[in-house]
């Protein structure tokens, strides 16, 4: 029952994390101080539930993102989105092949987190102060600009960075207003934790038995359904905000998890 407990737990972080510029990763390594399982399960377990976060897209997406429509219009414009995400998870693909490994074994530490949650923090204040938007759909984003987005998300791989504040950011600064940058922000995530979750089921493969399928699966249940209440939250937030209030957020957190190492 404990590992339930835990499973409901880290998937609440997890759906609550996963899409805004705060780290998922980060807060589950944080969280996984207190809450987890063992060593290798903990690895398997915070990377699979992101697909939980990723099936939300989908769903909440759906008429976006289905390329077989009868609008002949309509399937040029979703074939235009997914070939602009598959083009921006190339540079992850790529990089996380050859360094992902030895990342996670040097840097997967809340020391790690709480430094890349306030430079992170410091950097959206930034982008927010001096920024400007000139994008304003999606479709006019270029796919050179698409490659870019997808470099500067290859930043999350060290946690407390945040795939969507690396990729939001990323995409404010080359000129994207909020709406377009966290819209592609969410649709860059699908290829891209599709590709880790896949990586990281063949490599701790032996660990799928019945007991820990049904962990997975709660965890993946309730990411899921709060995943799809943070997007719609999200999307809402950023037509009349800005990212200040969570580069703050981020900050604090960064400083009072500095202050708790120190002590």
């Amino acid at each position: 029952m404990a590992d339930f407990i835990n499973a409901i737990i880290l998937g609440v972080v997890e759906g609550i994390t996963e899409f805004l510029p705060i780290s998922s990763t980060g807060h589950l390594i944080i969280v996984n101080q207190f809450v987890k399982f063992s060593p290798d399960f903990t690895k398997l377990f915070d990377i699979f539930i992101q697909l939980g976060a990723i099936l939300a897209i989908l769903v909440y997406f759906f008429k976006r993102l289905w390329p077989f429509s009868k609008d002949a219009q309509h399937n040029k414009q979703t074939i235009n989105i997914w070939s602009k995400a598959l083009v921006g998870v190339l540079p992850a693909i790529i990089l996380g092949a050859i360094f992902a490994d030895k990342i996670e074994e040097k840097l997967f530490n809340p020391l790690t987190v709480s430094l890349a949650l306030v430079i992170g923090g410091a950097i959206i204040l930034i982008v927010e102060k001096f920024g400007s938007a000139k994008t304003k759909s999606i479709f006019e984003l270029s796919y050179k600009t698409a490659l870019f987005i997808g470099l500067i998300q290859c930043l999350s791989m060290i946690p407390g960075t945040s795939r969507s504040g690396a990729t939001i950011i990323g995409a404010l600064i080359l000129g994207a207003n909020r709406v377009v940058a966290t819209e592609f922000s969410f649709f860059l995530a699908i290829p891209t934790m599709i590709v880790a979750s896949g990586y990281s089921l063949l490599k701790y493969f032996h660990l799928l038995n019945l007991g820990n399928i049904l962990i997975l699966a709660t965890g993946f249940i309730v990411s899921f359904i709060v995943a799809i209440l943070v997007i719609k939250l999200l999307l809402n937030y950023i037509k009349h905000n800005n990212f200040k209030p969570f580069g703050w957020y981020r900050i604090a957190l960064g400083l009072l998890i500095l202050i708790l190492l120190w002590n």
